[in-house]
């Protein structure tokens, strides 16, 4: 959320149009989808669901004292809490026919 954060805060200040800033945001997107597809990284999450909800072909979850267990391809393994965890999860298969990869 920081990025939409200052992005919207650049607008309001005129330092960028909302077209640039829409820009920034795909651009992220793509670059996040890239990146994932390339990572061999395992994740697992273990909390209380708070929230879910399916709208517009995109699941929403939020999740209250959230474990998060990453294993790495190369057996390094780490461990994180937080308190809120929002995770965005869509098919991808939708994403490469809008032509957003």
């Amino acid at each position: 959320m920081s990025l939409t954060d200052a992005l919207d805060e650049m607008v309001m200040s005129g330092i960028l149009s909302p077209t640039i800033a829409m820009k920034v945001l795909s651009e992220f997107d793509k670059s996040v989808c890239r990146a994932l597809n390339t990572s061999k990284n395992k994740t697992s999450i273990k909390g209380q669901l708070h929230t879910y909800r399916f709208c517009g072909n995109v699941w929403t979850f939020v999740v209250e004292d959230a474990h998060v267990h990453i294993a790495g391809a190369d057996s390094v393994e780490k461990d994180v809490s937080v308190q809120l965890l929002k995770v965005v999860a869509c098919d991808s298969k939708l994403s490469v026919a809008a032509g957003d990869v």
